[in-house]
């Protein structure tokens, strides 16, 4: 189980580092996997990451208060808004799937807006 843990860890960081320069793919989520697949694998990467100058803060408030930096939270919720309007205006979906994709990005825009801040 380990090594599954480990290869997933390093899995979750390359896609994590992807994400970080690509704008329709996530950073933290995947990297908040990776320092979970670590923990139960190998310490020092987990503290690596933990330590990481530009995500170890944000790796850490979510561990250690299950909070989000503000800018973050409007970060993300104002990416989520024009995703929305690209999505709406770019490919006129039929009604029913706009309506699905609201309320998945409803769902997740309330779940970060109700976590605490960092």
């Amino acid at each position: 189980m380990r090594l599954l843990f480990l290869a997933l860890g390093w899995l979750f960081v390359a896609i994590g580092i992807v994400g970080a320069f690509l704008p329709v793919l996530p950073t933290t989520p995947f990297l908040l996997l990776a320092v979970a697949c670590f923990a139960r694998s190998s310490p020092r990467l987990e503290a690596w990451l933990l330590d990481h100058p530009k995500f170890g803060p944000s790796l850490r408030n979510w561990r250690e208060k299950g909070a989000i930096a503000r800018k973050a939270k409007v970060a993300a919720i104002s990416l989520m808004a024009v995703s929305y309007a690209v999505f709406w205006f770019g490919t006129s979906p039929p009604l029913w799937r706009a309506a699905l994709v609201a309320a998945v990005m409803l769902g997740s825009a309330t779940f970060i807006v109700t976590r605490p801040d960092a």
